[in-house]
């Protein structure tokens, strides 16, 4: 992961702000930087979105097809995540850099998504055990900003959201054989529902408080963070610790509970966003680095 070399003077001074409740640009403790969110970027993919969160700069696709369910699941589809990390980012990610992270943050797509409710799968599904949607997301990091996970987790709710799967009828001739016949209109598609699509609130353990969306610096002065996977219901689906620090029981239930009140109210922002952007329709003025 990008980081950023600090004096210790320079840390004392962000640790000594955090814990008056009082951050190097003017948040407080719970306070998101300003995020920036564009849907339907990328015309050759189902669906996309670019997030801009402070410095951090995601761009996510999303391109359905056809493939066969897995065995264990046979009338469901599935997802694949595939994160690419950037050179342009920052130089650590050069060469062979940016693997491990992607493959880090890969893994915890797979695990925020390992449940029955996030994503409707049998919607996914066209016929059991032949064909169904496999939905392949891929994440670009343009830009390290520090909060790359929550950054991220927002990209893929918001380019799902955007994400449209051509309508499929199953037609069986007199012989049992069955044909797929793919809608010609465009608009004749399915929209997935991403109401219980979980978002990722990190909160990095600063000094004896802990912060939401840090920046590089404040990553810097934390040992230890707490990754929470939460639903717009205020549901936490999956917990991850990432640092070498630790964190005694007491600040794990304190973060938590920080982690789903923050977590609803970004789940609001979001779709509020989502929906507003969406009733503007095909004619609305795009704005992004791609528009």
């Amino acid at each position: 992961m990008a980081s950023v070399a600090l004096s210790e003077a320079e840390k004392v001074y962000i640790v000594h702000g955090v814990q008056e409740d009082l951050r190097v640009d003017g948040r407080g403790c719970e306070d998101y930087r300003c995020v920036e969110v564009e849907t339907d970027v990328v015309s050759n993919t189902s669906g996309s979105a670019r997030v801009k969160l402070g410095h951090t700069d995601i761009l996510v696709g999303v391109k359905a097809e056809m493939g066969t369910p897995k065995l264990e699941k046979p009338n469901e589809g599935y997802l694949e995540f595939f994160v690419d990390c950037s050179a342009s980012a920052t130089p650590e990610f050069e060469g062979r850099g940016g693997d491990d992270l992607g493959t880090e943050i890969a893994n915890t797509l797979y695990r925020i998504f390992n449940n029955k409710s996030s994503i409707d799968l049998k919607s996914l599904c066209i016929s059991p055990r032949e064909h169904c949607w496999v939905l392949y997301v891929d994440v670009l990091l343009l830009e390290c900003g520090g909060n790359l996970f929550d950054a991220i987790s927002v990209a893929v709710k918001a380019a799902l959201f955007n994400t449209r799967i051509p309508r499929v009828r199953v037609l069986e001739d007199e012989e049992g054989s069955k044909d797929i016949e793919l809608s010609d209109d465009p608009y004749d598609c399915i929209q997935l529902s991403v109401e219980n699509v979980p978002c990722i609130v990190t909160l990095c353990k600063i000094g004896y408080r802990h912060v939401v969306d840090a920046t590089l610096q404040e990553e810097a002065c934390s040992l230890a963070s707490l990754l929470v996977s939460v639903t717009s219901k205020g549901v936490v689906t999956c917990i991850r610790k990432v640092g070498k620090g630790s964190l005694d029981p007491e600040s794990i239930f304190e973060m938590l509970e920080t982690g789903k009140r923050v977590g609803k109210v970004l789940h609001a922002s979001l779709q509020s966003i989502l929906h507003k952007e969406e009733s503007l329709g095909p004619k609305r003025q795009k704005v992004g680095f791609l528009g």
